[in-house]
Order: C-alpha cells, then structure tokens, then sequence
C-alpha cells in the first residue's frame, strides 16, 4: 500500500450554496470598481519626551499646578459657600429702611424768638426724611464724587480703593489699617448702623464708648463689615443706602441728616441747596466738628472749594457751573451765624427741665423771649465802645442782660465774644460783688418804713467798732464829706457814709430781706458794709432785682422760657418759668425810689447814660479797688444791666461804674429804644422839705420829716454810742461816680 493513499484529503469547506447551473457558473466574475486614492494622514508629530531634569521639573509642575487647582476650586467653593451663608444671616437681620434712617440717640431742642422765628437749635437735630432721589442733585453729587465715586459700580466694597488705602497707610508709616480706610458708602452706612449692634444702656458701656466700639478699624471688625455691606447691597437698592447715608451721616452742629444741616446751616432744605451749599454739606462728612461753619467758616469754605472741583472732575459740573460755585461760597444764615443762639440759648437750655432739654430723647419745640434785634443792639452796643473807648488788647471782660419790668429776658451777653456756645456765662454764672449798685435796696427799706427822699442826713466821718475787726471808718469815693445831704442826693451821688447810716437806721437784716425778696439770692453780707455791696450776686439777679423797682415793688424772676411743647403736639406740656411774684415794698415807695434813681442819671453820678431826651434810672457801682464795675438802669419800658471787669479779678484801670460801664449801657439802650414812643418814668415826686416836728412819735420820718437825719444820727448813737469820730481807717468797699 502506497502513502498516497493513507494521505489525509485536503480540508475544503463544504459549499453552502449549491450552484445555480453551469451556465451561471460560467458566468464570468464581474470586476470591482477601482478605489480611488485616499489621502493619507499625516500622521501628529510625536512629542519628544524629555528627559533628564528638564522632564522631571517639568511633570512634577505639571502635577503641582493640577493638585493646585484641584484644591483652590475645592476651597473657592468653600470659601463662596461661607460667605453666602454669612451674608446670608446678616440679609435676615437687616430691619426694613424706614427703621434706619433716623439714627440718633438723643432728641433735639428748636427754639423761637418772641414772635415765633426759629433762632437756636440744641442736641441732635433732625430735620426729617429725605432719600437720594428728594435732595439736591448737586448734594448728592457732591456726596458721590467725595466720598465714593464708584459706588454705583461696587458691590458693596472696593477692593481698588482698600488697596490704594493700604498703601497710602503704609506709605505714611502707620499699619496698614491705620489712616485712611477706603471705605466704600456702604461701608461707612454700616459703621453708622453699628453692623447692627444696637446701643444697650446695660451692657455697661457709655453711648459714647459704644461709639467708639462700633469706630474700631480691628481686622475682625473690617471683614464683619465687609460682609454685613454686602448684606446691604442685596437687600437695599443703591438708591436705598444713599438715602440711609444722607439721613444718619452727622454734619456737625448738632445736625444729622443732610436736611437738618441744611437748615440749620442755611436756612433752607436739602432739596434746595445750590452747588456751592452741597459742596460745603459733603466737604463736612470728612470732619463734621472740625469743618463745622459754625466753628471755622473760612476752612469750611476751602473744604468745599476742594469738592468743588472733583464734582467738575467727574462730570457733575460744567466748566461754568464750577467757577460760578468757586467765586460765590456758600454762607451761613443768620440763625446758624448765631451759632446756636448763643448764651442766651445756653442759659434757658440750663433753667429748662432736664428731660426735655439737655437730655431728651424727644424733639421740643421751645418759644422763648429773645428780642432778636435787642440780642443785636446788645452785642452791637458792647462792640462799638471796646472798639472806640477801650484800650486795645484789652482783657477785661462784660456782661449785658436786657429785660422787660415782669422780668422776661430780652437780649444777653456773657462775654465780648458773643458768637459762642457753652461757654462761661458772666451774666448769669458769675458772682461779683455788686459796690453802690447795691444801695437802692438801702433806700427801699427805709422808703418802705415811711423814709421820704428830702430826709436829711449827715454825711460827715463816722466810724464803728466791729467786734473782732476793730475800728471801720467807710469813706467816700472823692474822698470828702458833702455834710447834711437829702437822701435823694446820697443816692445820687453814691456816698457811703449815708447809706451806712441808714442800713444800720432800719436794720441791716430788714435790708437783706428786701434784697433777697427782690431777687438776691446770694448769702448777703453779715456786717455794715452790707450797705455798700460787699456782698455777690450775679448780672441776671441784679437786673431782675432792679424790674422789681420799676413794675411797683413786686418781686420778679427772670424767665427765658415761654412754652415747650413736643413737635408735633398743639398743646404745650408747660408754660412760663418766671415773672412778676410777690410784693416787696409798697408802691408808693417803689415810685419814690424811681424818682431818687432818675436823678442818678439826669443830675449825678450816671449823667452819661443818658440818651434821646427819655426819662431814665440807675444806679453805678464800683467794688473795692475797683475788680467790678456796674451800671443798671431802666426806662419806662426795658431793664439793662452791664457788668465790666476782669475774669482773674486784677482790678480795673481808670474805670468806675459811671465810666465804661455806662457807656456801654447807653449804646446798647439807645438802639434797644430806637423806633419807640417816648414814656415817662412811674416816678412820685416827694412831698418838699418841712420841719422836724412832723417826724412820728417813734423817732422814724414819716414822709415830711425834714429832720429825720437828725433822729438817725439819735438812733445811731443809742446804738453805737458815738456817730463819728473822723478816723481815717481806709474804706475796703470804696464808692463810685
């Protein structure tokens, strides 16, 4: 057997389709299309792997920066999630925007002239709503361009400007919150919320302290703020924290809110104000106190110059509207020249109750009796004759109360600084000793016990012994003894000896009494010089004490206030503080007490007062080595009263109440009276001299007497044992012309 046949037959797929016949398989097989080229690929350029160090730096930066940005998004995230739930808890707690745009903490005292014009404002005024859109566009303008020009732009902070602040802070030596802040408006509106801390009277911090808590420049503190801004920035409109800003920002003066400082500080409302003013309102949100118009005008002005032109910078002024606020400033009106009315308005906030002045928490309303043009004739009478009759640089000081007979306050002057506020009143806070304008007290006591003013007396050297003192001789201011004088010429020319005699005639404490029920409230002196004003007292007592001689010899209280009333409210919550009280002396004796005072002007020692042809009275004073100098007088219709001396006591040079003081009291009555009708004075003449049998049984004058100087001199004597012995022991009280 051959191999060939053991070989295994070749491995041929069986047909799976059975052929259709040989004429198909004959068929001849049909040629594929030709395949058109294909463009081969070029195949990318295989990037060369680097090696060595160069590949090793370079894919571990590679997977630096991937793990970098894998974890700063991861953190970003984070970050974002915080702040959003941050700024989220703060949107909850914002209240709505009507409960933040009155944001102070104390209430505000208007007061009004006599006839109902405004003329003072007191603790923190707020003169209503107003929102961006109802101000001054050049105010709020004015605000934007100074404060924060990109504010329509930011979201509530500026990383731009805090940078910039930083460097600035740095640059200038300081840390880099110290200084400059660069703070948006929003930012400076949620310091001025206090990032919505409200004020806790009993957390024991004063609200000043808290303040200064909420002021603090912390880190901690600025990145709250950040956050509490942005809250803002969600839940109020831009125009919405503009209007929060110009309602709460403090302008200075007392005044929060732009419509306030208008007013107080123009007269007229924020939606009023021209270039210029809201120039001058913006320039104050930098140094409210400092830039203040009312302490410094002129760097006011030169603040408001510089806001001037960035408004022209930015586009919020024409090149003409730029210069024509440059070359006008703006000016203070008449009220805020007053510079809140000044000592005036110090006193009555001081006489008012405490709750309803210097610590309200409400807005009052306080009509007063300031005269604004007798404040004027004051303050313009007491300029004229330092600028025209005293030596210049001068220190001595003065004082002037002007008043009606029932003891309504006019016109005061504490000072010759008379643009001030909450400074030492010298007409109602200083006690002086009061010399010979003390004496008509003297006179009413004895014109009240039946005294005539044609009694005579001695006035001749006269001397007493005063236990633990010795001897004491008064003497009179020239020197010399005039002999039997009339009471009215004692008066009249301010002798001593006189008025000594009749003090200790009706009893030095029936004087103290009629001086005190007239006003006096000082502790009066115990000893004899009494008579001649050794004691204190102040200018608004002495002036009261005097319109108690003019309206009939009834006490009075000098009173400022008229009425207070909360604003709003129709009703007063109370009325006039003061006024014409009890009955002194009796008319008849007040009349004839009129009379002696007028000769003091028209014939002895105030013969410089006199002015217009009036009929006029007082009374000069001057203390011992002439520290205090004084004038009081009257006319029909007004009281006034000057004091003049130094605030040290260095004692006067060449000036006695007949003197300056006098004068001054003339400039300042003359323009008080201008315009008005002449009057005569309610003065009695006293019946002429008679003998000495008309003096009663009891050894008093009783109205005739013209011996009675005789019978004082018989009391005297009783008492004292001797009238006079011509002892030339100096006289420590002094007279005056």
């Amino acid at each position: 057997m051959s191999d060939q046949s053991k070989r295994k037959r070749p491995l041929v797929a069986d047909k799976r389709y059975p052929s259709k016949g040989k004429a198909a398989a004959k068929k001849p097989a049909k040629k594929p299309a030709p395949k058109k080229p294909v463009a081969k690929r070029k195949a990318a350029p295989k990037r060369a792997k680097r090696g060595g160090i160069t590949g090793l730096f370079s894919a571990m930066f590679r997977w630096i920066f991937r793990l970098i940005w894998k974890v700063t998004w991861r953190i970003t995230a984070v970050v974002v999630l915080v702040l959003s739930l941050a700024v989220g808890y703060f949107y909850t707690t914002l209240p709505p925007l009507e409960a933040l745009l009155d944001g102070r903490a104390r209430g505000s005292v208007t007061m009004q002239d006599r006839y109902g014009d405004v003329f003072a404002w007191r603790g923190d005024q707020f003169g209503g709503v107003v929102t961006a859109d109802s101000v001054s566009r050049h105010l709020k303008n004015a605000v934007i361009a100074t404060e924060d020009k990109r504010f329509y732009r930011h979201f509530g902070i500026s990383p731009r400007g805090i940078a910039s602040a930083v460097r600035i802070n740095l640059s200038e030596g300081r840390g880099p919150l110290q200084g400059h802040g660069g703070s948006t408006i929003t930012q400076q509106v949620a310091k001025l919320l206090c990032l919505g801390e409200p004020f806790d009277p009993n957390a024991g911090l004063t609200e000043k302290e808290y303040e200064s808590a909420c002021r603090r420049t912390s880190l901690q503190r600025k990145a709250k703020e950040a956050l509490f801004s942005m809250a803002m920035e969600v839940k109020y409109s831009k125009n919405d924290i503009l209007s929060i800003y110009l309602n709460r920002a403090y302008m200075g003066g007392g005044a929060f809110g732009a419509e306030a400082a208008a007013q107080r500080f123009f007269g007229k409302p924020a939606a009023a104000v021209s270039a210029a003013e809201g120039a001058m309102l913006a320039g104050l949100l930098t140094a409210p106190t400092t830039l203040s118009p009312t302490n410094n005008l002129d760097r006011s002005q030169s603040r408001a110059a510089t806001v001037i032109r960035l408004m022209r910078e930015q586009g919020y002024l024409t090149e003409a509207e730029a210069a024509q606020a440059q070359a006008n400033p703006a000016e203070l009106s008449e009220a805020a020249e007053a510079k809140a009315g000044g000592y005036f308005a110090d006193w009555v906030m001081s006489t008012g109750p405490e709750f309803f002045t210097r610590n309200t928490t409400e807005d009052v309303i306080i009509k007063t009796t300031l005269d604004q043009r007798m404040q004027s004739a004051a303050e313009e009478g007491l300029k004229w004759v330092f600028e025209n009759k005293v030596r210049k640089g001068s220190k001595a000081q003065a004082a002037i109360i002007v008043m009606s007979a029932d003891g309504a306050v006019r016109a005061m002057v504490g000072g010759r600084k008379t643009k001030v506020a909450g400074a030492f009143n010298r007409a109602t806070q200083a006690l002086r000793q009061t010399g010979s304008a003390f004496k008509p007290f003297v006179y009413a006591a004895a014109l009240d016990l039946g005294y005539s003013p044609n009694d005579l007396i001695d006035d001749s050297p006269y001397c007493m012994t005063i236990p633990g003192s010795g001897e004491w001789c008064p003497k009179n201011y020239t020197k010399r003894f005039e002999g039997m004088v009339t009471m009215t010429q004692a008066l009249k020319d301010s002798l001593n000896v006189p008025a000594v005699k009749i003090s200790e005639s009706v009893g030095r404490d029936l004087v103290s009494q009629v001086a005190s029920q007239f006003g006096i409230q000082s502790d009066l002196a115990a000893g004899p010089a009494l008579a001649l004003g050794a004691s204190e007292s102040t200018l608004i007592e002495m002036a009261g004490a005097y319109a108690g001689i003019l309206n009939g010899g009834s006490s009075v209280t000098p009173y400022g206030l008229v009425e207070l009333r909360l604003q709003g409210d129709e009703e007063p919550l109370m009325g006039t503080g003061g006024g014409i009280g009890e009955r002194v002396i009796q008319e008849s004796a007040a009349r004839q007490l009129v009379y002696m005072m007028e000769k003091v002007i028209s014939e002895g020692s105030g013969q410089r007062g006199q002015f217009g042809g009036r009929q006029l009275a007082g009374k000069t004073g001057t203390t011992s080595a002439a520290k205090d100098a004084w004038f009081i007088g009257f006319s029909a219709d007004y009281v006034a009263g000057v004091w003049m001396g130094y605030d040290d006591n260095t004692p006067l040079s060449g000036v006695t109440g007949g003197g300056l003081p006098t004068d001054i009291w003339r400039e300042v009555m003359s323009r008080v009276h201008e315009g008005l009708p002449l009057k005569d004075l309610p003065m009695s003449t006293p019946a002429p001299l008679s003998d000495f049998s008309d003096e009663g049984q009891d050894g008093q004058n009783t109205g005739n007497g013209g011996g009675s100087g005789t019978v004082i001199d018989q009391i005297l004597n009783e008492i004292f044992g001797s009238s006079g012995s011509g002892s030339s022991a100096p006289n420590p009280e002094g007279g005056d012309r």
